[in-house]
């Protein structure tokens, strides 16, 4: 609570999901009636609890919201007062698939290190990781490849100092043959 509160301070904005047992006094709720786009209270509250109100002094605004395509029922809190109750709920959202978006960046894109940590030098950084991505998921498509994008990319760096085309790696089939006890890879 005391990095919202700073938050708070500074004049911005956040929204985040309730969890766990708050304890609040609700000072007033906007009449939702239960509509059709989801809303089902709009309450500005006070914390309570001796440490949280410590923490975050302030007032907040409590907003539930009924997700149909989810048959589930979310409680988001924010300071801002101002944006209707629906668009907090879309606010959540669209976080929740920016966290989604960089949580697929750290599982498929390959980015050891940043080699700087400025805002242009990391940007730099994913875009030519995106791009190399989407190279590599042009190939699979273009060449009508039935392997992983791992595999695809393993080959790829593997035979990266190679002159074969990039057809030929994945359309010939590599021979095993056994010569002076060793094992060698090579293509017909």
């Amino acid at each position: 609570m005391k990095r919202l509160y700073h938050i708070n301070e500074i004049e911005a904005y956040f929204v985040i999901r309730q969890r766990g047992n708050l304890q609040y006094q609700v000072l007033s709720e906007s009449d939702t009636m239960h509509n059709a786009d989801g809303v089902l209270s709009d309450q500005v509250i006070r914390l309570t609890n001796y440490f949280t109100k410590q923490k975050y002094p302030a007032v907040l605004r409590r907003v539930t919201y009924y997700a149909a395509d989810k048959n589930k029922t979310f409680v988001y809190l924010t300071n801002n007062m101002e944006i209707p109750a629906t668009q907090v709920a879309l606010l959540y959202k669209y976080r929740w698939r920016v966290e989604l978006f960089f949580k697929w960046i750290k599982q498929h894109l390959k980015i050891k290190s940043f080699w700087g940590t400025t805002e242009t030098a990391v940007r730099i950084q994913i875009y030519s990781a995106i791009t190399a991505y989407c190279m590599v998921a042009i190939i699979e498509h273009e060449l009508k490849l039935h392997r992983s994008t791992y595999e695809v990319l393993r080959i790829l760096s593997a035979s990266l100092l190679d002159k074969t085309p990039i057809k030929e790696l994945f359309t010939k089939k590599p021979e095993y043959v056994a010569d002076d006890g060793q094992l060698t890879l090579n293509f017909i």
